[in-house]
């Protein structure tokens, strides 16, 4: 009997050895590496977004006076944080750091890195290099000169609502995110997608619409993504460090559906350019009249409930907290960049966990850390 069972697990580890064997490059990357994680940079080639002269963040009289209260320091390490930053009135107000994590170790931004991408179609639109949201991608790109695809704008991209016939789930090998994750040839994956709805009638959030719009800037201003993030956001924004974009391949494409990687106070800039309606300073990097359209939701699509989409603009996730509207960006593991318009503020929150329950099609954490600003912010107001 012992020697049916070695002989069965036997032929059962080489058949399952010949299968990584032949499986898809893409899957055996998926099989050795288990789950996506905030330090992937590390496993990816990248491109470096280059900073250029950093204008370092004013610091508030009350900078990091705020104790936590013991219920939201075990939040904080129950959801695996690695940072947490609180920007109010252009000034660092709080930053705290977890697990050997600092105001300059890189995180992995997942899906916040869709947020930067709007941001420089919108640059790209202000600068003449797209005509408008409503232009077609097939200006851009030629596969989409096919009657099912030509219809579809930068727009339909803009708001996941290119109709494409894509179900994303993070946790199959077999899967598009996967294969878009660990795959060596997004161009080919993004270009090849086919279409089920009608476009700019049905939101659906596929991962894929946000790696098309990287295209379209690449093809729009002769230049690779990242070089474009370095000239007109990076640089203009005064980031301290440079920040890395993972690639497909050495030499390839941008992962530009996830995969910028940067530490929390840096990150922070983006809300506060959002914050300032597309200006850093005194200079525009980005129009308040795009910064606005992005920001509204399209309320005339529909989710896959048949309810209005009331919670997404241009790349941009939108929350109502506590009446007041809050434009967000969000990544895969709990990766957030939150403005608030209404306390002056910005709020970026980093780590390896996020809730995997639902309220306002949002992840339940968020409101944990909101409720951990609001705490300081109020604080620091009644000072």
């Amino acid at each position: 009997m012992k020697k049916i069972i070695f002989i069965f697990l036997g032929i059962l580890v080489s058949a399952m050895f010949l299968a990584y064997l032949f499986a898809p490059r893409y899957i055996q990357k998926a099989l050795i590496y288990q789950t996506a994680d905030i330090d992937d940079y590390k496993i990816f080639d990248n491109d470096t977004v280059k900073a250029g002269n950093y204008q370092p963040w004013k610091v508030s009289s009350k900078y990091n006076t705020h104790k936590f209260s013991d219920k939201a320091i075990k939040n904080f390490i129950d959801y695996k944080s690695v940072a947490f930053v609180v920007i109010q009135h252009d000034s660092l107000l709080q930053e705290d750091y977890w697990n050997g994590y600092s105001n300059q170790s890189l995180s992995n931004s997942f899906s916040m890195a869709k947020s930067i991408v709007g941001l420089l179609i919108g640059i790209a639109i202000d600068e003449g290099k797209i005509k408008n949201v409503d232009q077609a991608v097939v200006d851009f790109l030629p596969e989409f000169n096919t009657p099912e695809l030509k219809g579809i704008t930068i727009k339909n991209l803009l708001t996941m609502s290119a109709g494409f016939d894509v179900s994303e789930a993070y946790s199959s090998l077999f899967n598009i995110t996967t294969e878009a994750y660990y795959g060596e040839n997004l161009y080919k994956l993004s270009t090849g997608l086919k279409v089920k709805d009608k476009p700019g009638t049905m939101f659906n959030y596929v991962s894929l619409e946000s790696q098309l719009l990287s295209f379209i800037i690449e093809k729009a201003c002769g230049m690779s993504i990242s070089k474009y993030a370095s000239e007109k956001l990076w640089k203009p924004i005064g980031a301290k460090y440079d920040a890395l974009w993972s690639l497909d391949k050495k030499g390839g494409n941008e992962k530009a559906f996830c995969c910028f990687n940067s530490n929390a106070p840096d990150f922070a800039r983006i809300g506060q350019l959002v914050l300032n309606h597309g200006k850093w300073n005194d200079l525009q990097v980005v129009s308040d009249t795009f910064l606005t359209q992005a920001l509204q939701v399209d309320d005339f699509l529909k989710d896959e409930s048949n309810e209005n989409v009331t919670y997404y603009g241009y790349q941009w996730w939108i929350l109502n907290y506590k009446d007041t509207k809050i434009p967000y960006c969000r990544g895969l593991l709990g990766q957030y960049i939150f403005v608030i318009p209404s306390k002056d503020a910005v709020v970026v929150r980093l780590g390896e966990k996020r809730s995997d329950k639902n309220r306002q099609h949002a992840t339940e954490d968020v409101f944990l850390w909101l409720d951990a600003a609001w705490e300081i912010i109020g604080e620091s107001n009644h000072h």
